[in-house]
């Protein structure tokens, strides 16, 4: 046996501008919501950078001696400069532009040790005056080093350094805040924004499936039913993705790395210019793994796709593999799939292997980086040891979205493929629907002219078919099998285009007619007869028009009442397609759903073939009476129940061959009397190239 390929993988572009434009029209309706949402994303964003910038404050201002000594010919113009002789000046390096400070430091000029200063008059210069060993008097107060602070008893400390206190305390509540800031933000934009992916899913499931509805049954020959639920199901869910996690983190990624650089060329522009040197080595990195990662999207998906087609297929026909003793060939099949979906999954966690530890070095390389050169300007004094420790937290913020560079491609690959297969599914073409005629009174005469039509160009299933039913007339189609009966009957609901010829309804031909006017006039009963998950009540009414006492009418009237001996009676769950149900008692119900559809033309299509002989006479009075003042199609292999038929047709290898009633057929000597005396004595056989009638 071949080994089935199930290749449901479609891959374009990682990024289709014509797509995303297509993806966008959904977002569109909440676009407010989403705006609010990138508003949220944008405060986030300010939070996550302030914070750092706090902490370095904390360090600087308050945890940290905030004076320098620095020695020029003139009196400085910045850092409110206290002279201190000899061309020294005490300033403050908090009120000191970051180049005019680089330029002391590059002349030598600053000094690395830091020291304290208390203002006359104040509870901390008492102290000072009591302690001139460690402070020293200059004008306007006292000034003491490092050292001399740390060796003071605490509560003098204490009183020195409150200023210091009170500014560490402001800040504490000030990053409190912005913590609390971040969360609500954070639960908010959270909300919305889920809030919106979940209304852009059930729109897009909403319109999928409506145009499902709409799509001519050719359309659901062809496709699996399998793939159809993956594109309402998963392939929405894909773009749902997208939505909530790629095109957010667009913006907050696009925020934060420009804020970032800002702050950072902000607080020393050499240290940010040394780590951006670091960033041609990330984008070939980057440029490299999408390409490696694209290639290894596409096999796994692939092989998923191959795998889940292969597993549906084989549990759906367990019991055929079982009966013909399949296991072991079934189990190495499965082997082989499985083994390639394991070689795929392989080749994709060795790129991710490689690139997110590649990513992780260089920024712990960036780190060090910071680390060294920010250390040595710390220890010159060209750099606080605040900026240098938000330097650190700025480094792995920035490297921060470069990181999720992989599960974006990822999102965002998947949901390219899964919108190009949704839209392959939109774009297909709709039946067209309340545009034609509605006729007005409808007769129900049928005509079929010369009606030639093939599923698949070339291969003709009839062939010139001509035949007419009057109104209330009631006609037989027989034949053997595959003379194309049951297509007769979907191009009369026009399920399919015909190819050549006209199918008349009332003279008017059915393709000018409106399709839901055409189908409503109509009831059809099928051999397999296809029950909803319900009860049996809702199964037969189907139109919410159709009352209960209506549906109850006409389940008596077919003798479907069996549903009364029930427990739950009429309320009796089918459960999925019926199987709490025989066949003769779901083929019973599909009469009492004709019925209750009170139609003016009946289609049945070898109604009867499930029906044993006891049940089979129990409805032949009620066909007899359903049948009665309507236009009756009867398809039928039981020549037994066409009998009384006005008119009988039969087909041959999508020919009309004979025509007529029961006796004159059966006078003739033709194919149907070949027929009969088949079925009823089992002695002959029919004529092998049987003449067209006329």
């Amino acid at each position: 046996m071949s080994e089935p390929l199930h290749d449901d993988e479609i891959l374009g572009k990682a990024f289709d501008r014509r797509l995303m434009r297509r993806l966008l029209r959904f977002l569109v309706p909440y676009r407010l919501l989403f705006l609010l949402s990138v508003v949220f994303i944008l405060g986030l964003t300010v939070i996550q950078i302030g914070l750092p910038y706090l902490t370095k404050l904390a360090i600087d201002r308050d945890l940290t001696l905030s004076h320098a000594v620095v020695t020029v010919a003139a009196s400085p113009t910045e850092g409110g400069p206290i002279p201190l002789g000899e061309g020294r000046y005490l300033v403050d390096l908090e009120k000191v532009d970051p180049e005019t400070r680089r330029s002391w430091e590059t002349a030598g000029a600053l000094s690395s040790e830091r020291y304290v200063f208390v203002a006359s008059g104040s509870k901390a210069a008492a102290v000072a005056a009591a302690d001139t060993g460690r402070f020293t008097a200059v004008l306007g107060g006292y000034m003491a080093d490092g050292a001399a602070v740390q060796g003071m008893p605490s509560d003098e400390k204490t009183v020195v350094r409150g200023g210091a206190l009170a500014g560490l305390g402001q800040l504490a509540l000030l990053f409190a805040a912005g913590l609390v800031a971040r969360f609500l933000l954070g639960v908010g934009q959270v909300y919305i924004l889920q809030y919106t992916g979940q209304r852009v899913m059930y729109d897009m499931r909403r319109e999928i499936f409506r145009h499902m509805l709409r799509l001519p049954v050719g359309y659901f020959d062809r496709t699996p039913v399998g793939r159809l639920v993956t594109r309402v199901a998963n392939d929405v869910e894909a773009i749902n993705e997208m939505y909530t996690s790629m095109l957010v983190n667009l913006f907050r990624d696009a925020f934060l790395i420009v804020g970032v650089l800002l702050v950072m060329f902000r607080l020393e522009w050499r240290l940010a210019l040394a780590i951006l040197v670091l960033f041609p080595l990330i984008v070939i990195a980057a440029v490299q793994f999408r390409n490696r990662v694209r290639a290894a999207y596409r096999e796994v998906r692939r092989q998923i796709a191959r795998m889940n087609a292969y597993l549906q297929e084989s549990f759906s026909g367990m019991r055929i593999i079982q009966v013909f003793v399949q296991e072991l060939a079934a189990n190495e099949r499965f082997a082989r799939i499985n083994r390639s979906k394991y070689s795929a999954d392989m080749r994709q966690l060795l790129t991710f292997a490689v690139f997110r530890p590649l990513m992780g070095f260089l920024s712990s390389f960036a780190v060090a980086l910071v680390v060294w050169y920010g250390g040595l300007n710390v220890l010159r004094g060209s750099l606080s040891l605040g900026a240098l420790t938000a330097f650190i937290q700025y480094v792995r913020m920035l490297f921060e979205p470069i990181l999720e560079l992989s599960e974006g491609y990822n999102i965002l690959q998947g949901a390219m493929a899964s919108s190009e297969r949704i839209f392959l599914v939109l774009d297909e073409k709709e039946e067209d629907r309340g545009q034609g005629k509605v006729l007005e009174p409808f007769r129900g005469e049928i005509e079929f002219k010369d009606v030639w039509f093939a599923y698949n160009e070339g291969e003709w299933i009839l062939k010139g078919v001509s035949l007419k039913a009057a109104p209330g007339e009631r006609v037989a189609i027989v034949g053997p099998t595959g003379s194309g009966k049951t297509t007769i009957i979907r191009l009369l609901l026009r399920m399919y285009p015909i190819q050549k010829g006209q199918i008349l309804l009332d003279g008017v031909p059915i393709e000018e007619l409106d399709l839901e006017f055409l189908r409503s006039r109509m009831a059809v009963v099928l051999q397999d007869v296809f029950l909803f998950s319900g009860d049996i009540l809702s199964n037969i009414r189907l139109r919410s028009e159709i009352s209960e006492d209506q549906a109850i009418e006409a389940a008596r009237f077919v003798s479907a009442d069996f549903a009364e001996s029930l427990p739950a009676g009429y309320r009796t769950e089918v459960k999925e397609r019926g199987v709490t149900l025989s066949l003769g008692e779901r083929q019973l119900l599909a009469f009492a759903r004709a019925v209750a559809f009170d139609p003016q033309v009946l289609v049945l299509d070898e109604a009867t073939a499930s029906i044993d002989s006891h049940t089979e006479s129990l409805i032949q009075n009620s066909l007899r009476k359903i049948m009665q003042g309507r236009t009756s199609i009867v398809i039928a292999h039981r020549l037994s129940t066409i009998r009384e038929a006005d008119q009988i047709v039969v087909l041959h290898k999508g020919k009309v061959v004979e025509e007529g009633t029961h006796e004159e057929l059966l006078n003739r000597g033709g194919l149907y009397a070949a027929l009969h005396r088949i079925q009823f004595t089992g002695t002959a056989e029919p004529p092998a190239t049987p003449e067209p009638a006329g």
